[in-house]
């Protein structure tokens, strides 16, 4: 039996070298174990197995070393031998990692959507609390991630809290950002974390104050925020308690009497502008559209709209993101994706690695279209005509701003460039090269908010910021 020594749970790089090394040996799997530190031997040890094999060369396809990475994150201790028995059959079979029925592949693949799972789940429970004041203030939280995911996920709350100095803790090890560099750790335990601060007060006030007993939903609840990581969160005390008082309030709502309408609606007027815009005069910059865009009057919906919401952006810009139509945030303030949906995207801008200022906003639709049900102004889709009837004001804005890429969130603003009807599920993920630019395909971040299904938003949610990415690195590539 050949033993190896790794340095860490989540030595990699040694178990890459062990594994490659073994493999040309011809050490077969079943006499090969791994365990995490070094004894007398060094690297290997125990006796030396006999040589069943030995290919001169062999390679692995990149999917496999991705895989791989993420899996040796898994807490299951037979981790490293299961790559391993991948690792040999890919000798013979260099297409095995692609056979997702089979019992190793299967296995390995579930294992790092777990890692993966962890990761995010790490990204949404840590909760930070603050130690000190002035210039020796930081926030340190603790956290017990389901799986080896600290290093994995440390980047992403360097990229969120830039500047602030924070410390995340862990039982496998520890993450440290001083505003200039991000460090590692050893591991740590709980009492080394503050227990409480003053601002976890108004935390647990505004996380009650958005509980909505009507739409209660224990199990999907329960999915998303599963009962081990309740422990470490602030907020988890009230849950028992919300829960139990639903029904009660719940019959409070239904059998309270309906609010009057809200009567700032009949007030709502878009602003009489004089058109601008003829067949003869067209605008030369963004300024003289926007302007001209106030006025327009090529469909009905300027008539129930506050009024017409421009782009926002650099004028010159090498992105351009293009969404459906303004929200009701968006119409009463003019501005574009600062609603819902905008904090969506504005989350996933910050995973890509993107800075939102440096982006081009807007919508293929530029009027908000909606239906008023008692206090409140619901969204309805423009029609196809409605944002044809628009793209006039998009492909104008295109032609000024000249992207390097355009980002289409969602059917109706990739039709408002494409001039036709398209499935963003079979475009999605990828840059389709047009005469009058590349687009790319994604998910508005609309459909992510509202689709009943928790493990389609997750999906979605990571679709989406996948796109981004790509987004990015096409960017970087031109």
């Amino acid at each position: 039996m050949r033993t190896v020594h790794l340095d860490s749970e989540t030595d990699f790089d040694g178990w890459r070298e062990a594994a490659r090394s073994l493999r040309l040996e011809g050490i077969e799997p079943a006499r090969v174990r791994f365990v995490v530190g070094q004894g007398q031997d060094g690297l290997f040890g125990e006796e030396a197995a006999p040589v069943v094999h030995r290919p001169q060369a062999f390679k692995v396809s990149k999917a496999f070393v991705d895989l791989a990475q993420e899996v040796i994150l898994h807490r299951d201790a037979d981790r490293f031998d299961l790559l391993y028995r991948i690792l040999w059959r890919l000798q013979d079979e260099p297409s095995l990692i692609k056979v997702t029925s089979d019992r190793d592949v299967a296995r390995a693949v579930e294992m790092a959507k777990n890692v993966s799972r962890a990761s995010h789940k790490m990204k949404a429970f840590v909760r930070f609390r603050q130690q000190g004041e002035g210039d020796r203030q930081r926030w340190i939280a603790w956290f017990e991630p389901a799986h080896r995911v600290l290093e994995k996920t440390a980047p992403f709350f360097q990229r969120r809290y830039t500047n602030m100095r924070w410390s995340i803790l862990t039982p496998d090890g520890t993450a440290h950002w001083d505003l200039k560099a991000l460090t590692y750790g050893p591991p740590a335990r709980k009492e080394d974390a503050p227990q409480e601060d003053e601002v976890e007060d108004f935390w647990k006030t505004y996380y009650a104050s958005t509980f909505n007993p009507s739409r209660l939903r224990t199990k999907a609840m329960q999915a998303e925020m599963p009962k081990s990581y309740w422990k470490n969160l602030p907020e988890a005390e009230l849950i028992s308690e919300m829960i139990a008082g639903a029904t009660g309030r719940t019959e409070q709502m239904v059998t309270a009497p309906a609010p009057e309408p809200n009567r700032r609606f009949d007030q709502v007027r878009a602003p009489m502008v004089d058109r601008t815009v003829t067949n003869e005069v067209v605008p030369e910059d963004l300024d003289q559209l926007n302007a001209a865009l106030a006025g327009c009057r090529r469909c009905p919906l300027w008539r129930d709209a506050t009024q017409a919401v421009c782009g926002v952006g650099p004028k010159q810009s090498r992105l351009m993101i293009v969404g459906e139509q303004p929200g009701d945030n968006e119409d009463l303030s003019g501005q574009p994706f600062i609603g819902p949906a905008g904090e969506v995207l504005n989350h996933a801008l910050v995973e890509a690695g993107l800075n939102r200022d440096d982006i081009y906003l807007t919508n293929a639709v530029k009027h908000f279209k909606h239906t008023v049900r008692g206090r409140h102004r619901l969204h309805k889709t423009p029609s196809a005509a409605e944002i044809d009837h628009c793209r006039w004001w998009l492909n104008r804005e295109r032609e000024l701003v000249k992207p390097e890429l355009s980002v289409a969130m969602g059917s109706s603003a990739a039709r408002g460039l494409f001039g036709h009807t398209v499935s963003v599920g079979d475009l999605r993920g990828r840059i389709m090269h047009r005469p009058d630019g590349p687009v790319l395909v994604t998910y508005h971040p609309a459909y992510i908010l509202r689709h009943p299904d928790p493990a389609e938003r997750t999906r979605a949610k990571l679709a989406f910021e996948d796109d981004l990415g790509l987004a990015v690195d096409y960017l970087n590539a031109v």
